[in-house]
């Protein structure tokens, strides 16, 4: 991911890394289009053709951003997917899970959803198709635990994927670290609000 690890500072890691680590926090912080190429590379301390033998434009940085949480999130769902337990054991562990890589990622999460409509058409859509398979990996465990019988039917799967995530988007507008909450408490409080929206 774009973030340095923990215990490692953004100087520290391979130059792909520290640019992406670097152009997030910026992207996070001013916004895409307040960031220029030559504040990126003064604060990842490189040169613009530095930067350019790894990323052809401030667009390829942005785009993939978006592209390793999106990739980071779907694969651990599937992981999570097709492992063990119920369809509501492991729809629990994937809510969790999309929340906690949320709130770990945050500044590359508040980017994702800030400046989505800055990406060129083609890697819009791209990005979108990543996007459509993850709900649709998600809406699938919802889908098998009512016909399990363990989740209400008359709500259908699509209109609950969608209330979950539309409510999971929002946290880059309002969190900020350091406050009442942890954030395994709001993840916890999340999952449960759209668990017990689905169970009989």
């Amino acid at each position: 991911m774009a973030q340095a690890p923990a215990g490692r500072t953004a100087g520290t890691l391979p130059l792909p890394d520290r640019l992406l680590a670097v152009a997030t926090r910026m992207f996070a912080e001013k916004g895409f289009e307040n960031t220029s190429v030559q504040e990126i590379v003064n604060a990842a301390g490189v040169t613009k053709g530095a930067m350019y033998h790894y990323f052809g434009s401030k667009d390829d940085l942005l785009y993939e951003i978006y592209h390793r949480l999106l990739g980071l999130q779907t694969s651990r769902l599937e992981q999570i997917a097709n492992g063990p337990g119920t369809a509501a054991e492991r729809l629990r562990a994937a809510a969790v899970d999309v929340l906690n890589t949320s709130f770990l990622y945050l500044d590359d999460f508040t980017v994702f959803f800030r400046s989505t409509h800055l990406l060129s058409r083609d890697r819009r859509e791209a990005v979108r198709a990543e996007r459509r398979r993850y709900h649709e990996r998600f809406r699938a465990l919802v889908e098998e635990g009512q016909r399990e019988g363990t989740f209400r039917t008359e709500t259908p799967a699509d209109i609950a994927v969608h209330f979950f995530f539309g409510t999971v988007h929002q946290i880059g507008a309002w969190y900020r670290p350091g406050g009442r909450l942890k954030t395994a408490a709001i993840s916890e409080h999340y999952v449960d609000l759209f668990l017990h929206g689905l169970e009989k």
